[in-house]
């Protein structure tokens, strides 16, 4: 990034900005360019406002932002930066909002450590809105609320998937103005804590996947709550109606995945503004069958499946016109539907009636006449259907099919997703041209893949026929399919090269899985500048040649494994430009020479899996190399490294310790 008479150069964006701008904002631009240290970026001094988010600078965080020392919003989620976060965050103490929350599936690894979360906040006493969900931040339920618990103008806090641990200490019941609570899918333990039924603000609960267990206290003095999400717990006990009483803004209850018991609660349904109600996977029993006019107008998402609900169906979700998703699969219902009752719910998208002891009923009236213009997922295993309308998602994976046969083909044409792994389908491959997402894995395929079948993919974004018996090559029309982002064709007997622009499409794709597929010839040297792939796996196969000099493209890359091949090369230290990479198998191939890149400063700082088995590596390896493996060392204080995961057996080379 340079600057030229007021203007702002920045990963090939041009942006007039004089040096006295108070806010900029390069959210969402996609920006690979690297940004560091010497960036004019930070020649804004007087900046009160900066946004990074959504971009792909693929580096290590920036030393420098206390430079800017007039900032009050700094937002740098998923902007690509790497590694520690560093200290000089914590110097920008007129700090209102701080994000830099992450995506833990695709997202760049980022960790508080040296700093950590106390250091880093402790000066930051002006925050009022705190996301930091993805980042690493592994701390105790006393260190990390201590840490927080002088924040007492704090109203958001949202710290998901940060590897915190618990139970929660009452120290974080300091933090009265707290309106919004995210903390989801960390290892809290313990129970629900009660003082926060007493913060008078709060509007959003999200505590779910954090292995609470014991009751659900009452939350009826939380008037201004909005939503409490609660799944995937350990809860247990009965839902009060009292407890649900007095709510006129409570809009989505998520409680599913406890251990929940007793009879649902009419007052629970009437909730005047609930909009989702979810408690799938629970032990509730009883019936709901008399809740006629009971129950919140504005419902359009109700999942009660899999508890032991019992009785006939509850015709009062029929009263819930603005009803668009609706689950009762594996309870004990029973008696007959039906299907004409359904034409009432017109914005119906997604239907679970799936093991019960009912039976849908479509002999009363022509089904042909009804219309469900927007039902697009539809579960009716074991309900003696024996017809249904168009749809635009048809998931039967698991069953007994074996071809396709009416009344199937009269439904393709419309099908956007379709699922069908896990049966024993057999003889030609369906392509559907329409179709977004294909999943045909697990089947008899024995055919060949069709000469043009890219052309006839141009919608699809994910395509498997992983573990089937495809025969022959892979076409190169494949690589029309501009959209795609998952290919998988592991498990094949597949023959021939691997068409060179499966590699240049890498633009688009995300993960290409070929494991297993007896394909030959070499790994084309052509990946795209613009590569996002994350997965790459051509394990089990009989490529020869190098491994291309263009694989550094791919700067997102955190599974790489050419394991089980024919590739002659000496160990491929340019990979370490790809600091991404978690997991990168080598073994059973044919390198040779010394594993020495003293010549390459860059590191594999998340790698975790390293596999280098079954080569010809000679040399000496000297224990400095594997030093720098620093997600592989479960305790990196120690002088002696404890690598996790290392896989040497059968090197023929001397680790030397110095």
């Amino acid at each position: 990034m340079e600057s030229n008479h007021g203007l702002l150069f920045l990963g090939g964006c041009k942006l007039r900005c004089w040096w006295s701008c108070f806010d900029f904002d390069l959210s969402g631009r996609e920006i690979s360019s690297p940004i560091d240290d010497s960036s004019s970026l930070f020649r804004l001094q007087h900046l009160r406002q900066l946004n990074l988010a959504l971009n792909q600078f693929m580096t290590a965080f920036p030393t420098i932002f206390d430079k800017l020392e007039n900032l009050r919003y700094l937002n740098l989620s998923e902007a690509g930066f790497t590694g520690q976060i560093p200290i000089e965050i914590s110097r920008l103490t007129r700090l209102v909002t701080l994000d830099l929350s992450i995506d833990t599936l695709f997202g760049t690894p980022l960790k508080l450590e040296k700093p950590n979360l106390k250091t880093l906040v402790q000066n930051l006493t002006k925050l009022r809105f705190l996301y930091l969900d993805g980042v690493n931040i592994s701390a105790t339920g006393n260190e990390w609320c201590q840490a927080l618990s002088p924040l007492t103008e704090l109203q958001v806090l949202s710290m998901s998937d940060c590897y915190l641990s618990g139970p929660i200490h009452s120290s974080l019941s300091r933090l009265r103005s707290l309106s919004v609570i995210r903390l989801d899918r960390n290892n809290l333990s313990g129970l629900i804590p009660q003082f926060f039924t007493k913060f008078p603000n709060l509007t959003c609960l999200s505590l779910s996947s954090v292995n609470f267990s014991g009751p659900i206290p009452s939350f009826s003095s939380s008037i201004n709550l909005r939503e409490l999400i609660l799944a995937l717990n350990q809860l247990n006990g009965t839902i009060h109606s009292t407890d649900w009483t007095g709510f006129s803004k409570l809009e989505i209850i998520g409680l599913g995945n406890n251990k929940l018991s007793g009879t649902i609660s009419p007052t629970l349904l009437g909730i005047s503004s609930l909009r989702t109600l979810s408690l799938s996977h629970n032990q509730f029993n009883g019936s709901i069958g008399d809740f006629h006019g009971k129950a919140s107008s504005l419902i359009n998402t109700l999942d009660l499946s899999n508890n032991m609900l019992q009785g006939q169906f509850p015709m009062f979700v029929f009263e819930l016109h603005g009803l668009t998703s609706l689950n009762l699969s594996s309870n004990n219902f029973s008696g007959l539907i039906p299907v004409s009752a359904f034409q009432n719910l017109r914005n119906m998208s997604a239907l679970g009636l799936s093991y019960n002891r009912w039976s849908i009923d479509a002999t009363t009236t022509n089904i042909s006449s009804l219309s469900f213009p927007t039902l697009a997922e539809l579960d009716l295993a074991s309900c003696n259907l024996t017809e249904f309308p168009d749809l635009a998602r048809l998931n039967l994976f698991q069953n007994f099919l074996v071809g396709f046969e009416r009344p199937l083909k009269n439904i393709t044409s419309s099908l956007e997703i379709l699922d069908l792994h896990g049966n024993q389908l057999q003889g030609e491959i369906p392509i559907l041209s329409n179709a977004a997402y294909l999943d045909y894995s697990n089947n008899n395929f024995n055919s060949v893949l069709p000469a043009q079948i890219g052309d006839s993919l141009q919608y699809a974004f994910f395509f498997s026929l992983s573990n089937n018996n495809i025969q022959g090559s892979i076409p190169e029309s494949i690589c029309n399919s501009k959209c795609l982002e998952v290919l998988d064709l592991s498990n094949n007997s597949l023959s021939g090269p691997i068409p060179q622009c499966l590699f240049q499409i890498s633009r688009s794709l995300w993960v290409l899985n070929l494991r297993r597929s007896n394909l030959s010839g070499i790994i084309s040297d052509t990946f795209s500048k613009s590569c996002r792939l994350q997965t790459l796996n051509l394990n089990q196969n009989r490529l020869e040649g190098k491994v291309p000099k263009s694989l550094v493209n791919c700067k997102m890359v955190k599974l790489l494994d050419i394991g089980n091949n024919h590739i002659n090369d000496s160990f491929p230290c340019h990979l370490k430009n790809i600091a991404t990479l978690r997991v990168l198998v080598l073994r059973s191939n044919k390198f040779n020479g010394h594993i020495d890149c003293s010549g390459n400063n860059s590191g594999w700082p998340m790698l975790h899996i390293l596999d280098l088995a079954s080569n010809n590596f000679s040399g000496k390896l000297h224990l400095t190399c594997l030093r720098t493996l620093d997600a592989m060392q479960s305790n990196p204080d120690k002088n002696q490294s404890e690598l996790q995961y290392l896989q040497f057996e059968a090197l023929g080379v001397y680790v030397i310790v110095k």
